[in-house]
């Protein structure tokens, strides 16, 4: 069955990089270089944040084949 990335990991670690984008563009718009650097350092922590919680359960199964290699 295809999920599509409908999961609460997923859901979770792609909110957390949008916020790290929007964080780091406002940084530049208002010329805060805190404000850019601590969206920034939203992106690893959003991608981590999704592993973390996919690996907790919260995230899809991986298919069989995928497994396999």
């Amino acid at each position: 069955m295809a999920h599509h990335g409908n999961t609460p990991a997923a859901w979770t670690g792609v909110t957390i990089i949008l916020l790290g984008f929007v964080l780091a563009g406002l940084g530049l718009i208002v010329d805060s270089w805190v404000m850019f650097w601590i969206g920034v350092a939203l992106w690893p922590i959003g991608a981590v944040v999704g592993m973390v919680l996919q690996k907790l359960g919260f995230g899809a199964a991986r298919h069989t084949a995928a497994q396999n290699r």
